[in-house]
């Protein structure tokens, strides 16, 4: 069984910021495949069950806010008797220019405060992530209140596109395995 967990923080306050990337990308995945995400509290998530390209996949979004979605990803992996080498986490990274993608197979938190909590609760760092970048904010605008903006409506044109292509790359994980999705989806090129 696979695992595909996209951060953000739960309610209608945060919906459309840049810190829900990951939600939205999920939920397009989940759209795309026919699965309905629904409420479970006994992993603090909405979840849906799926079966796509011949695997059991389970998506789900963390319902305890960014900053806490380890306790939620501990609960998923305890209730679904997952493997760490079966789960890709989807979020939104700061280092990266919007509409750029990078998988990886596993490595440091690089500051974001859900991926470290997934690591603490975790007691490793060997879980696959596929970050989604969002830009750095310009000028002196702090980078709490950046992830938390909206996009601007220059910007909201590509959101879209980025959404379809980080839920191409779910599903390139999903049928063709991590080291092709690397190939195809880490390259220079953004989302125009």
């Amino acid at each position: 069984m696979k695992l595909i967990v996209g951060l953000g923080n739960p309610g209608i306050l945060y919906t459309n910021s840049r810190h829900n990337i990951g939600f939205t990308a999920v939920k397009a995945f989940a759209k795309r495949n026919r699965a309905v995400l629904k409420r479970d509290s006994s992993v603090s998530s909405f979840t849906a069950k799926s079966r796509i390209a011949n695997q059991a996949v389970i998506m789900a979004l963390p319902l305890t806010f960014m900053n806490l979605s380890g306790v939620a990803v501990k609960k998923l992996i305890a209730k679904y008797k997952i493997d760490l080498s079966n789960i890709l986490v989807v979020c939104d990274d700061l280092d990266l220019d919007l509409g750029r993608l990078r998988i990886r197979e596993k490595g440091s938190s690089g500051g974001h405060r859900g991926i470290n909590s997934i690591i603490n609760s975790l007691g490793t760092n060997n879980f696959a992530r596929l970050r989604i970048g969002i830009g750095r904010p310009e000028g002196d605008i702090d980078s709490a209140d950046y992830v938390l903006s909206s996009f601007r409506r220059h910007e909201k044109c590509r959101v879209g596109k980025i959404v379809e292509k980080s839920a191409d790359c779910l599903d390139a994980w999903l049928t063709e395995g991590l080291t092709a999705a690397m190939n195809n989806y880490n390259k220079k090129e953004q989302v125009e």
